[in-house]
């Protein structure tokens, strides 16, 4: 053993050194470069029974470290069989949550640097860089301008949408109670709205902030599975009538369900002339606005408070990354700054900085703007906007063979790049056709559940997803839903 104060040697300090961390991390980028290459080959969903993995794993640590090769080889042999492969172009389930090269380099680099972001003075480029890239975004997106960090608002990046929808509901919170939530707890008085197609997160996230579940209204939806303004007006009405305090709307722009669209500008006015704070959580769906053609769908957005999406979902960025936008950065963070002694610094007390842990729930953050500004400087806006383009024209190929079909119908609309379906047979033919394609190995589906219905998924967004794939998944959907 090294007596105190000394320098270990090479053999007995335990570190990987440079020169061994580069022939393993040359090791590695070839691991995953081929991975990406062969990721068509493998079966989409893993098949393993509960317990496998574990199962072929050792019971305790090892006491001695063991070769990086050993773990590799762990990862292809005992891992890779229990994973469900996202990033194959057979996947059409859930939503994308696609990754591309530049993303995944971005993130090594991250991950290099080790920077902890949570003050501007803890890294001035991880906080400068990331409002910089989300102000580039406002551009990219043909968002509202208030929501630019050169005016009262700004854009920070979050782990998920469902981190954003807690802020914004936080902010919401404190603004509709003068910051005497903070202080004292909920009154139980506080109301929030969503549809009875937003997504859960909503509802978490009033049960973490002290809204309490039975305090959120889910609002009905139209024929089209989209919020209706005038069914929330009306239920508004009632809960200011009982003495509540509504504060707090959260409207979608492509829901996880059948990727139907609020209307932001109904909605919006409904909000403004109630004083409710408007959030509008755009998590897949958001990315469409990069072309011109798709930004209908942000028609209303101005009068919105708060606006999310997910880079990590369909803009080739790898999770985690949810872009969140507020047209006020005070009223967030007012909600959620806290300044111990061992955070107060010169740069903070200027006034002249951001400093992002005001803008989330957790102290510390990562450089996820890294990534994020790695995929932009790669593909340029030209080369995403082809993708997203190439994306729907997929989706509305399949919608297509679903409409011209006599076995099989739409359940609902397809704007974007997702297709809800189901075979005429019912919905015992329906699970047992999910089931089916799934088994397969080539191609994974999700469902739902529309008009009481059961209701198959097939979503377009993974990063190597071409014509051929989607063709497959038709000619296996046909072949497994025939009798």
């Amino acid at each position: 053993m090294n007596p105190p104060n000394s320098t270990p040697t090479a053999a007995t300090d335990y570190h990987m050194s440079p020169d061994e961390f580069r022939r393993q991390g040359h090791a590695t980028v070839d691991w995953i470069a081929d991975y990406l290459a062969r990721v068509d080959s493998l079966p989409v969903a893993s098949t393993v029974p509960p317990g496998m993995i574990r199962s072929r794993l050792p019971a305790t640590a090892p006491q001695q470290g063991e070769p990086f090769p050993d773990l590799l080889r762990d990862v292809e042999n005992i891992l890779l069989p229990g994973l469900t492969h996202w990033q194959s172009p057979g996947f059409f389930g859930f939503f994308p949550a696609n990754n591309s090269g530049p993303s995944i380099l971005g993130e090594l680099l991250a991950a290099g640097l080790g920077v902890q972001g949570m003050l501007w003075t803890t890294s001035p480029a991880c906080t400068e860089l990331e409002s910089h890239v989300l102000d580039w975004m406002v551009d990219m997106l043909d968002l509202p301008a208030r929501f630019k960090s050169s005016g009262a608002g700004g854009g920070v990046i979050q782990d998920s949408a469902s981190s954003a929808v807690l802020c914004a509901l936080l902010a919401a919170r404190e603004r509709a109670t003068g910051l005497a939530s903070n202080q004292r707890g909920c009154d139980g008085r506080l109301v929030a709205y969503t549809s009875t197609q937003a997504h859960s997160s909503v509802e978490k996230a009033v049960k973490i902030a002290g809204l309490g579940s039975d305090h959120l209204r889910q609002i009905e939806v139209d024929d089209r599975f989209a919020m209706r303004p005038e069914r929330l007006a009306e239920r508004i009405a009632r809960d200011r009538a009982a003495g509540l305090t509504p504060c707090f709307v959260s409207a979608t722009v492509g829901t996880t369900s059948s990727n139907a669209m609020d209307p932001i500008a109904r909605l919006g006015a409904v909000c403004q002339a109630e004083r409710l704070w408007l959030h509008v959580d755009g998590a897949m769906s958001g990315t469409a606005a990069l072309c011109p053609e798709f930004r209908h769908i942000h028609e209303g957005l101005e009068l919105a408070d708060s606006y999310a999406f997910n880079p990590h979902k369909w803009m080739f960025t790898n999770f985690d990354c949810d872009c969140f936008f507020v047209a006020d950065r005070a009223a967030l963070i007012r909600a959620l700054s806290i300044l111990p002694e061992y955070l107060r610094n010169r740069a903070t007390e200027s006034g002249a900085v951001i400093d992002y842990r005001d803008w989330q729930v957790p102290l510390g953050r990562r450089f996820r703007a890294l990534k994020l500004w790695f995929v932009i400087r790669h593909y340029g806006v030209t080369g995403l906007q082809h993708h997203i383009r190439r994306h729907v024209e997929l989706a509305r190929q399949f919608a297509g063979w679903i409409a011209e079909s006599s076995d099989f119908e739409l359940a609902a609309p397809a704007p974007l790049n997702l297709v809800c379906f189901r075979h005429r047979g019912g919905d015992d033919r329906n699970r047992a056709l999910l089931e089916a394609l799934n088994r397969t190995g080539r191609v994974f589906l999700t469902h739902t559940i529309l008009d009481g219905r059961f209701t198959l998924r097939l979503c377009v967004g993974q990063t190597r997803t071409e014509f051929e794939h989607v063709d497959r998944a038709w000619r296996l959907i046909r072949e497994l839903g025939s009798p």
